[in-house]
């Protein structure tokens, strides 16, 4: 099976690469600016995803089975910055990937998010109408409704939570950033009224691959982990995990606009899947020290030099 993974060198592409490595599919990756090293069995491209007609030319080209879109402006910050540039990347490049899935008879498998929701209601399910309170969830509700209306059934859209895990660079995922901070003498403030269910992106790869091989299921999911948890619980389990100081993380309320609970229903695809949710506990055995704070880690937990490369780290994800 022939397999092309946009947002290749993000946190979910990188694994969404991994694990179809694994199951021997031949894998195009499409990454960004950040340079990695491939293993034998991916090839590596540089392609403008807003570019329509460079789009148009090496999807032709290749004609792959499946298209997996795992590239976006992946936060509301990103967004607000370059409103204009988020709109190509998050709705016009997934309508041009479905309308050229159609095209190919391919599958497209899009991502898209819990933020199309207020928070107002959860658990949601995959049938409830969305309501997003910011432009990130429009664009990507808009992506959905692009991918729906021009993909068919060869579409599906898999709207994710909070992601976990370890990214190429080091830096994007949960615990990457709560690293960030706390390697520099900050505290986290962290929201105890708003609820997520986070999930690692091994997770969501490994059922990605899975829905590669069932073209039967297609039409709008839901996936995320089997746990509901604040963002000041993941901060301190976080912590706890690496046995780190928990008063690293501080207890906030919310304020303004913000959603409450992006809790998700995941039936119907959670029964007709062997994919199953993980536990937070499972995300946390599978994370990191990040391989650029590990001195740092290694001083905080009072270890000799020599015991620093005995802790689990990222290893530069060259693979």
């Amino acid at each position: 099976m022939k397999l092309i993974v946009t947002g290749a060198t993000g946190l979910v592409g990188h694994s969404i690469v991994e694990a179809a490595l694994r199951r021997k599919f031949e894998v195009i990756a499409i990454g960004g600016s950040r340079e990695i090293r491939w293993p034998e069995g991916v090839t590596s491209a540089s392609l403008d995803l807003s570019d329509p007609e460079a789009c148009d030319r090496f999807l032709l080209d290749e004609f792959p089975d499946v298209i997996i879109n795992a590239a976006a402006a992946s936060s509301q910050t990103t967004v607000d910055a370059d409103p204009e540039k988020a709109e190509k990347l998050n709705v016009a490049l997934p309508r041009r990937l479905a309308q050229l899935a159609n095209h190919l008879n391919a599958r497209l498998i899009h991502f898209s998010t819990d933020m199309v929701f207020d928070g107002t209601a959860a658990p949601y399910r995959s049938t409830d109408t969305p309501s997003p309170i910011n432009l990130y969830g429009q664009l990507k509700l808009m992506a959905e409704r692009e991918v729906l209306k021009y993909g068919g059934d060869f579409a599906t859209v898999l709207r994710i939570a909070i992601v976990t895990g370890n990214s190429p660079s080091g830096r994007r995922s949960v615990h990457e950033r709560l690293f960030a901070d706390w390697s520099e003498g900050k505290k986290t403030r962290l929201y105890e009224d708003e609820i997520r269910q986070p999930v690692s992106a091994a997770n969501v790869a490994e059922l990605i691959i899975e829905l590669c091989q069932r073209p039967n299921l297609h039409g709008i999911f839901h996936w995320a982990g089997s746990e509901k948890l604040s963002r000041y619980e993941m901060g301190r389990r976080i912590a706890e995990h690496f046995q780190l100081p928990t008063d690293l993380v501080e207890a906030a309320q919310s304020e303004g606009n913000r959603q409450a609970d992006l809790s998700m229903e995941l039936q119907p695809l959670m029964g007709k899947v062997r994919t199953t949710p993980a536990s937070f506990e499972e995300q946390l055995k599978s994370m990191s020290v990040p391989r650029w704070c590990r001195a740092w880690y290694a001083s905080i937990r009072g270890l000799p030099p020599e015991e620093i490369e005995t802790v689990r780290l990222i290893k530069g994800r060259d693979f």
